[in-house]
């Protein structure tokens, strides 16, 4: 399996799109933010534009390992944990830690990406995916999360944008 050199993110669809030298390698449902998108700090929206993965973090851990502060809190999700912490937004398994790139759009000052700690990672099973739910973040199942993980490199090429993604039912995946 190659490395995905690109990460697409199609707010419309609730879809990440992977991209491994420039063949389609993955689709995969996600939720974005139940506020939509924007890029400013405490909005709770889901920031748009060209980013990139800065940190990847939960090699190894357990599947459902619960993080908090990029820290695993040494639980694993299960439905007693859910029910004891109703309202949290549970960040299982993985995450990778975007970043950024444009300077006073998702980068610096009050629209930094980064600061806003904005993840990909993953949720409990019981939450659904192509409905926009989360806090700004994008949740994936942890599943898909464990597959991506390996394949997604530091540094990786991240776009989040508000259209649909072209029809890529003849691309070919990897």
């Amino acid at each position: 399996m190659s490395d995905i050199d690109f990460l697409h993110i199609s707010v419309a669809d609730q879809m990440l799109y992977g991209f491994s030298e420039g063949r389609l390698s993955v689709r995969l449902p996600v939720s974005t933010a139940r506020n939509g998108v924007g890029e400013q700090n405490g909005s709770g929206c889901t920031p748009r534009g060209r980013h990139q993965v800065r940190a990847r973090i939960g090699e190894g851990l357990p599947v459902g390992a619960v993080l908090r502060g990029r820290r695993w809190t040494g639980e694993v999700w299960d439905r007693e944990l859910h029910e004891r912490f109703p309202g949290r937004d549970w960040i299982l398994t993985r995450i990778l830690w975007l970043s950024g790139c444009e300077p006073g759009y998702n980068r610096m000052g009050a629209v930094d990406t980064f600061r806003r700690y904005v993840y990909l990672h993953g949720t409990p099973d019981s939450e659904p995916m192509g409905v926009p739910l989360s806090h700004g973040c994008i949740r994936l199942r942890n599943a898909d999360l464990l597959d991506l993980f390996p394949r997604v490199p530091a540094g990786c090429a991240v776009l989040i944008g508000e259209a649909a993604c072209p029809d890529w039912s003849s691309a070919t995946l990897n």
